[in-house]
């Protein structure tokens, strides 16, 4: 591997739970190859409370996370993407900004884990579930070979990680 330092930006309609979860996992396996971010194309102007909750079960500084639109990465002034993943159909459908240098995108989607109602319980299993999805998916992805990659390998490869549930 080289010394490259890929940046990521983690794409979802509220920024408020999965991709929040992606942004912190995929900055702490990326072993500092990685750089990610996250926004929304509607933030809910906070972060999920059950997404901070079990961020710090699982031994994560929540303190910097914040909702934020997608607005702040379209801009010429922010950090140049080279992947930019969407983790909810309603992102992946929605007309996205064109990203400065035209970043390989992929989808990794996944249930909304913010929209299930009832118990303390059953608002937790949904938030486990995704973010066990989204781990094994940062895993696979942390295995890539990402310096020698051609960008349509990594775009195929993206989506294929991004059909992968853990078992």
């Amino acid at each position: 591997m080289g010394d490259r330092i890929f940046n990521i930006l983690v794409l979802c309609t509220g920024n408020s739970a999965r991709s929040i979860l992606a942004e912190v996992l995929l900055n702490a396996r990326g072993q500092g190859r990685l750089r990610a971010f996250s926004a929304g194309s509607h933030p809910r102007g906070q972060v999920n409370p059950d997404s901070i909750a079990l961020l710090q079960r699982k031994g994560f500084a929540t303190e910097n996370l914040r909702s934020k639109s997608w607005d702040e990465f379209a801009d010429q002034s922010a950090p140049r993407m080279d992947i930019v993943i969407t983790v909810c159909d309603n992102a992946a459908n929605e007309t996205c900004p064109i990203w400065p240098g035209a970043p390989i995108s992929a989808h990794w989607g996944l249930p909304d884990p913010a929209e299930v109602v009832g118990s303390d319980a059953a608002r937790m299993a949904a938030f486990q579930a995704a973010y066990s999805t989204i781990e094994y998916r940062v895993r696979q992805f942390c295995t890539l070979p990402l310096d020698s990659m051609k960008p349509h390998e990594l775009k195929r490869r993206l989506s294929e990680i991004g059909k992968k549930i853990p078992d």
